[in-house]
């Protein structure tokens, strides 16, 4: 992530930053919701596993295509609410990441290889490898900015237009701290998409960190440093600091 986001990011190369809500192995913290519709799957995309398959359907899989994989028991209410956003963001992705499921109530020892002591936890894995990973049940726009991560170079511009989407909607309703992982991770990815930067720009610049914003708005391409979503947010900054050069209305008699 870059180091231009004072936001900070929950995907971090060590794992989630999001407490967990139920104890492995112990009882739920919280009041399980009622599970969200679950969308139509593909079986090739997501399925369960087993110990006994977890090194076809996980470590030899994520050689081909990264696997994000759902450490889950049948009495953890928070699973209840994160496995459908998992499966319904899966399914959007469109094929580039596989989803696979491991109860750990009756396939336990994989958990405890990964050092997993609190579910929901989901692991990513690429190359045969875990790479990433959260714990906790996360929004629906953080699942979908980790999923952009994770998938890598095979985002396409459908998938950044959604990420985009769900950017600006958790902006509206007031989570910056999403909106800006959700920008991060675009730029990751697709460093020259004008949106994410003047996105991630304006919110630096809200958050009173002019000197990031206009770092970050520096990382545009030169052929398109003039785009209008870069013009509205360096307008919006010069505009600002013209009001702070001539001070506040109480000021200005005194001057």
């Amino acid at each position: 992530m870059s180091d231009n986001n004072q936001f900070g990011g929950p995907f971090g190369s060590n794992g989630g930053q999001y407490a967990t809500t139920v104890q492995y192995g112990g009882t739920e913290a919280t009041p399980a919701r009622v599970a969200l519709g679950e969308p139509p799957v593909t079986v090739d995309v997501i399925k369960d596993t087993t110990t006994a398959t977890f090194a076809a359907d996980v470590i030899q899989e994520s050689r081909r295509q990264p696997v994000l994989v759902d450490f889950w028991a049948p009495w953890c209410g928070p699973c209840k609410q994160l496995t459908p956003l998992l499966e319904k963001a899966i399914t959007a992705a469109g094929g580039k990441v596989k989803l696979v499921k491991m109860n750990i109530d009756d396939h336990p020892s994989i958990a405890g290889q990964l050092g997993i002591q609190s579910i929901p936890a989901v692991i990513a894995f690429r190359d045969g490898q875990p790479v990433d990973g959260f714990m906790g049940a996360i929004p629906e726009s953080q699942i979908a900015a980790f999923i952009q991560k994770v998938g890598g170079k095979n985002n396409g511009a459908p998938q950044v237009a959604e990420a985009l989407a769900a950017a600006a909607e958790a902006r509206a309703a007031g989570d910056v701290q999403t909106a800006a992982d959700i920008y991060d991770a675009v730029l990751e990815q697709a460093p020259d998409t004008i949106e994410a930067i003047a996105g991630l720009g304006d919110l630096l610049f809200e958050a009173g960190d002019a000197e990031g914003a206009e770092a970050v708005l520096a990382r545009a391409p030169e052929a398109k440093k003039d785009a209008p979503p870069l013009a509205a947010v360096r307008a919006k900054m010069a505009l600002a600091a013209q009001a702070a050069a001539l001070g506040t209305p109480a000021e200005l008699p005194r001057r």
